[in-house]
């Protein structure tokens, strides 16, 4: 019973879930091979949400979109355009400040879906987007 009131709480609370689906994909992320670098990275320009290095490597930038529901929209549409922008601005000045200019690079979207009732549905889009 405690589980669904907190359970419900988290459901009532967009930025308690936002932080709450950060650490589900962070785990995830961990338990496929990555090293968190960085966290909440951001300037003045945006925010990158998880910053990892990869088994081979590479640097990879990861946006987490955390949900109640997929009903009305897709939760990786929410990465548009727009916020594609932000987040590859935001990864240049990242490498730039620790001189990772010749590292392997991806921009990775983890989605995380929180239902009223079951387990927490988690997708990993690597690769989601390119720089242009």
């Amino acid at each position: 019973m405690l589980m669904l009131w907190g359970r419900g709480r988290q459901l009532a609370d967009p930025k308690r879930l936002g932080r709450w689906g950060q650490r589900q994909a962070e785990r995830f992320l961990r338990r496929k091979g990555c090293r968190t670098i960085a966290r909440n990275y951001g300037f003045r320009g945006g925010e990158i949400d998880l910053i990892a290095a990869d088994q081979g490597g590479a640097v990879v930038f990861v946006e987490v979109k955390t949900r109640r529901s997929e009903d009305y929209a897709t939760a990786i549409s929410a990465v548009n355009f727009q916020k594609q922008k932000k987040i590859i601005r935001t990864a240049k000045r990242f490498l730039g400040r620790y001189k990772l200019p010749d590292r392997p690079l991806r921009f990775d979207v983890v989605t995380v879906i929180l239902p009223p009732q079951g387990p927490p549905l988690i997708r990993h889009y690597p690769g989601a987007f390119r720089p242009k």
